[in-house]
């Protein structure tokens, strides 16, 4: 086991801004497995983390609303947002599905490193993964 002083740095320098984070959530009752597996199939994700349940409250059309959803973290490339976005929008049940794109400022070069091959037909998982 290496100690934490002989572990490479975790970050890297400066923005990254071709990887990107895409908030989205799925409510619980439609089955949103399939579609996140046909993303990254497609390339179109490197990964879709599928969150537990969480009760949300909101606001839509001027009243206060309830609901069960899962919040999904899609890790991406700024390059594949419009055809991610476009297979998000044409599977989602809601009439305006959240879709909140936050820009990698930095994080493990290896890691996002793997999001782009992941994206673009390189490595087959994440450093480290070995199953």
């Amino acid at each position: 086991m290496r100690t934490i002083q002989q572990l490479p740095s975790p970050h890297n320098d400066g923005v990254t801004d071709d990887v990107v984070l895409v908030l989205t959530t799925w409510p619980v009752e439609a089955d949103g497995a399939p579609l996140a597996r046909v993303l990254v199939e497609g390339r179109l994700a490197a990964c879709v983390t599928m969150l537990p349940t969480h009760h949300v409250v909101y606001r839509w059309r001027g009243r206060i609303e309830e609901a069960e959803e899962r919040q999904w973290l899609i890790k991406t490339t700024r390059a594949a947002l419009s055809a991610l976005f476009a297979a998000v929008a044409a599977a989602h049940p809601y009439e305006t599905p959240e879709w909140v794109v936050l820009t990698a400022s930095g994080g493990s070069a290896a890691y996002l490193q793997w999001i782009r091959d992941g994206t673009s037909g390189g490595a087959a998982g994440p450093p480290g993964r070995t199953t």
